[in-house]
């Protein structure tokens, strides 16, 4: 099964039988069958960032791994912000008034291959180079999501 990215940004995942939480209790316990078969994520939430840089490596199987440039890195900054900042929440906007969207994906894509702590650096650096408070973690991780699937539409 494949990961879901669903339009508010929840990701439905896979879950293995038997390889989650569940009561040691036998007379409780669910039975394997019973067991859910997907979880939806929101972002924010442990092992988010994992299944949305899963989920871009879905949509192109092919690509290479990601690298970025100091121009995709800035561009990719100044999306997140503008987005992050924009009443409206224009994800299409922001996305538009790039020049050429791919360095900044690449960028952004760079970001997720680093998880949690590399999200939380790029929120630092993209309230340094916007003069403004830092975005947290969780919206920053949405918002990636985001203007990957805007990019790539």
């Amino acid at each position: 099964m494949e990961i879901i990215r669903n339009d508010d940004a929840t990701l439905t995942v896979p879950v293995v039988a038997g390889r989650h939480d569940h009561d040691d209790d036998p007379a409780t316990a669910l039975p394997i069958e019973d067991q859910p078969t997907t979880r939806v994520l929101h972002p924010g939430q442990p092992g988010y960032a994992e299944a949305l840089r899963e989920w871009d490596e879905q949509q192109n199987p092919d690509r290479d791994a990601a690298t970025s440039t100091q121009t995709g890195r800035e561009n990719a900054m100044a999306v997140v912000h503008a987005v992050a900042v924009d009443p409206e929440h224009d994800v299409h906007k922001a996305v538009e008034a790039l020049d050429d969207p791919q360095p900044s994906a690449e960028a952004l894509r760079h970001v997720l291959v680093g998880g949690d702590p590399s999200i939380k650096g790029f929120a630092h650096e993209v309230a340094e180079a916007e003069g403004d408070e830092e975005i947290p973690a969780h919206k920053v991780t949405r918002i990636i999501s985001e203007v990957l699937a805007e990019i790539d539409t």
